[in-house]
């Protein structure tokens, strides 16, 4: 029965949890030789906070996680655009968590070693083939940094959490290529700074062009008065310019996108500050991939950033591979260690995440940015003269409805693991 997880980010450590959780055994595998708390900030939405708070991880989250009270978009100009409540305050039974990606990954991880045993968390192996046998599916595996082999280890199913270069997918997609670039950077960074507005909000503010995003992922001060302030600095670059893959994660160079900041100083936020205070930033790509047809092929399945990489906009990538995670737990529940549980997966989860890409790439909520700027450039008194309140509030609830954490939807269904527990047990 076990289940064999290709990757320990956050998605494949869930998927282990949870099936912890219903009795089922699995094992880890992750490429690099030591899983470490690494990154940046990250947002965990309610609808999949509700499910690690349903795994017991409730209290530690919320000892290492700022509760999101607000989202609020400015344009480039410092001026409010359209402002909401997140998490409890704007009435979901749960909160929205502001978190630095590395301790949410080493919360996830302790639990897993604690629960599943060190034993069953394989670190240098790296999956370079598998065969389905009789009864199951067998994985082999490498040490990627030698090649030498690391040994088969077999299963009843084998989940790829392996990420946006999946090994899994290349092989089930070998004429796929790289990631899809949109010609858009992205630079990022934790600075440690003044508190701005509530203390717990996360802003937005510019265009598509160049924007600016930034919001606290620590709840106490330190000894100088100052806050953990994860933010994002985006351009889109001009045709020119050109991105090679072994740059994907590189050390970044402030001086090559702070100048495009240096006015944006604003009554409530320093934005050049932020930048030039950061001991350590890092440059991405802004990459997806397109969807695909398929996700299962018998024991098989793709998950999280291998199943559906998506941009990071609306706060949902850490988010789906949860949810990903949870439903294959359910549908294992439901049907067994079997391709039947996989494709009921499938079925659910990738019209969905498939809506969620394409509207990711059309910028979800924050067009109304876009709009703001290409309405008023110049700038304006209020932002009524320029959107209605109609389209704002239209543009949120859609991207609510198509990302699955509508407040009156989310509330009144149970969390997964709950439907699970109502379930009956199948046999595998």
């Amino acid at each position: 029965m076990t289940v064999l997880i290709a990757g320990g980010g956050i998605g494949g450590l869930t998927l282990a949890l949870s099936m912890h959780q219903i009795g089922v055994p699995a094992k880890v595998f992750e490429s690099v030789p030591e899983l470490r708390p690494l990154g940046v900030g990250i947002n965990v939405l309610p609808h999949a906070v509700r499910e690690l708070i349903e795994l017991g991880l409730h209290d530690v989250l919320d000892a290492a996680a700022v509760r999101t009270k607000e989202l609020a978009y400015f344009s480039k100009h410092g001026k409010p655009i359209w402002s909401e409540p997140r998490g409890i305050e704007a009435g979901y039974k749960w909160p929205q968590f502001s978190i630095h990606r590395g301790t949410l990954q080493q919360i996830l991880l302790d639990a897993a070693m604690e629960r599943l045993g060190k034993e069953n968390i394989l670190t240098s192996h790296h999956l370079s083939g598998w065969t389905e046998t009789e009864n199951g599916v067998r994985a082999e595996f490498i040490d990627k940094a030698t090649g030498k082999s690391k040994g088969v280890h077999d299963g009843a199913l084998l989940i790829a959490a392996d990420g946006i270069h999946s090994a899994v997918r290349e092989k089930l997609y070998p004429d796929e290529g790289p990631p899809i670039w949109n010609g858009r950077i992205l630079w990022r960074g934790i600075t440690d700074s003044d508190a701005f507005l509530s203390g717990r909000s996360m802003i937005m503010a510019g265009h598509e062009i160049l924007k600016f995003v930034c919001y606290p992922i620590s709840k106490q001060a330190d000894s100088a008065g100052k806050f953990r302030i994860n933010w994002v600095a985006e351009r889109h670059m001009p045709p020119t310019y050109q991105w090679r893959r072994e740059d994907y994660n590189r050390t970044a160079k402030l001086e090559e996108f702070l100048p495009w900041f240096t006015d944006w100083k604003f009554d409530w936020l320093d934005v050049p500050g932020l930048i030039e205070n950061c001991p350590h930033a890092y440059e991405y790509p802004l990459v997806d991939r397109d969807p695909i047809p398929q996700w299962t092929f018998g024991r098989v399945t793709l998950m999280g950033d291998a199943a559906h990489p998506m941009y990071p906009i609306g706060s949902n990538g850490a988010s789906q591979a949860i949810l990903d995670a949870r439903v294959i737990t359910r549908e294992i529940l439901a049907k067994g260690t079997t391709n039947a549980a996989l494709s009921a997966y499938e079925a659910e989860r990738r019209p969905a995440t498939t809506d969620l890409v394409m509207l990711n790439r059309r910028n979800g909520p924050e067009q109304v940015m876009q709009l703001v700027e290409e309405r008023a450039p110049n700038g304006y008194n209020v932002v009524t003269d320029v959107l209605s309140l109609q389209e704002l509030e239209d543009i949120a609830a859609n991207y609510k409805r198509v990302a699955g954490f509508q407040v009156e939807g989310l509330n009144a269904k149970p969390p997964i693991v709950q439907i699970m527990r109502e379930a009956p047990r199948a046999a595998s």
